[in-house]
C-alpha cells in the first residue's frame, strides 16, 4: 500500500518516535511535510525521557508525551510499569486521534499505536518485532535508503509534498554557559567520540591526536557516559580540546553544534544535529552503512576503511578492523578538504 486515503482533514495527529536522538532528527523533515500539508492539525509526539529537549516548545508540536521506556525495562517494577501502561493507554484513547503514525516500528510502539484506537494507524510494512500487525496501513519503506527519505515515504503516502527537505530544528535560547564558552574559545570545531555501539567508536587517542593537529580549538561533546573518553581526548590534544561531554543538556548541545565551523564524529546523534544545520561534517563509519544513516545533505565527507566485512551492523566484535584501520591522517585530510 503506497497511498493512505483520508476521508476528512485530520484535526489531531500522533507521531510515535521515542528515540534515539539521531532518529528523531531524521524524522524532522517528516514533521515539516505533515505540518505543511495539514497546517491546522494538532501534532502530538511520544518521546523518550531524556530526549524531550529536542522537541520542547517546538512550534510544530502541540503536545509531548514523555515516556520513561528505560524504566519500563526494569523487571523489579513490573506492577508499576503495567499500571503506567494502562494509564497511558486510557489517556491516548481519550485524545481521539484522527491519524497515528509509528515511525519507531517496534513491538512496544506498535502496541501504543494500536491502543490509541485510531481508525488510521500507519507504519512500515517491514517494521520489526511484528509491530506491523497493529497498523491499518502499511507503507513499504525499504532498507537501502536513508532514514530521512524512508520516513518521508509515509508523508508522501499521506499526500504531503516531500520535494523540499527541511529540518525544522527548535528555536533555542542559548544558555549563559554556552555564550561564555563561545566568547572564550572563539572559532571552534566539535568532536563527537561517543556512539551507542562500542563498535562505532573511533579510538579516543585518535581524536586526541587529531585535535592536536587542527588549527582551531575543539569542543568534545557527548553524554555522561562519554565523560572519561572526553577527558582523555583533552589530555592527548596538547591543550587544543575542551571536554564538555556530560556537562550539557540537549539544548546546550544543539547550541554548541550549531556554532561549530565543522564537526568530526562517529555515527551518532550529534552528527545528525550538525547535518540538520548544514554544518560541514567528517563522519567516521565502520559497522554501519552511511547510505542509511550517514550525514544527510551536502558538505559532508564519510571516511571508511573499505574492509570487506563492513557494514556488518554488529554491536560487538572481537576485532573492529573497520574502525581501527582508519588513520588519524585519513581523517585529518578529510577535515582539510572541507575547511
Amino acid at each position: 500500500m503506497n497511498k493512505v486515503l483520508i476521508n476528512k482533514i485530520p484535526k489531531k495527529i500522533l507521531v510515535i518516535k521515542p528515540s534515539s536522538l539521531g532518529d528523531i532528527v531524521h524524522s524532522l523533515p517528516f514533521l515539516n511535510a505533515v505540518k505543511d500539508a495539514f497546517p491546522f492539525a494538532e501534532i502530538h509526539w511520544i518521546v523518550a525521557k531524556g530526549l524531550e529537549g529536542l522537541l520542547e516548545n517546538h512550534p510544530m508540536v502541540k503536545r509531548l508525551w514523555i515516556i520513561n521506556k528505560d524504566q519500563w525495562k526494569n523487571k523489579g517494577r513490573i506492577k508499576e510499569t503495567v499500571a503506567e501502561f494502562i494509564s497511558l493507554f486510557k489517556e491516548l484513547e481519550r485524545e481521539s486521534y484522527d491519524i497515528v503514525i509509528d515511525l519507531q516500528g517496534l513491538m512496544r510502539s506498535g502496541i501504543l499505536t494500536y491502543m490509541t484506537r485510531s481508525r488510521v494507524r500507519i507504519g512500515f510494512k517491514e517494521a520489526r518485532e511484528y509491530s506491523s500487525m497493529f497498523y491499518t496501513h502499511r507503507i513499504k519503506g525499504g532498507k537501502e535508503i536513508h532514514a530521512v527519505d524512508r520516513y518521508l515515504k509515509i508523508a508522501s503516502a499521506l499526500g504531503c509534498e516531500i520535494g523540499d527537505v527541511k529540518f525544522p530544528m527548535p528555536l533555542i535560547k542559548e544558555s549563559e554557559d554556552v555564550k561564555r564558552l563561545k566568547r572564550d574559545i572563539g572559532d571552534y570545531a566539535v568532536l563527537v567520540p561517543g556512539a551507542r555501539w562500542m563498535t562505532k567508536r573511533w579510538k579516543p587517542v585518535n581524536f586526541g591526536s587529531l585535535a592536536s593537529m587542527l588549527d582551531i580549538k575543539t569542543v568534545v561533546v557527548g553524554s555522561s557516559m562519554d565523560a572519561e573518553i572526553a577527558k582523555g581526548i583533552e589530555f592527548c590534544s596538547n591543550g587544543k580540546a575542551k571536554a564538555l561531554a556530560g556537562k550539557t543538556d540537549i539544548k546546550e548541545l544543539i547550541s554548541i553544534v550549531r556554532g561549530a565551523r565543522y564537526v568530526v564524529s562517529n555515527d551518532s546523534g550529534p552528527m545528525h544535529i550538525a547535518a540538520a544545520f548544514g554544518i560541514p561534517i567528517v563522519a567516521i563509519f565502520g559497522p554501519t552503512n552511511p547510505v542509511r544513516t550517514g550525514p544527510y545533505g551536502k558538505n559532508n565527507i564519510v571516511v571508511k576503511s573499505g574492509v570487506e566485512c563492513a557494514p556488518c551492523y554488529k554491536k560487538n566484535c572481537r576485532k573492529v578492523k573497520c574502525m581501527d584501520d582508519i588513520s588519524v591522517e585519513d581523517v585529518y585530510e578529510a577535515v582539510m578538504s572541507i575547511c
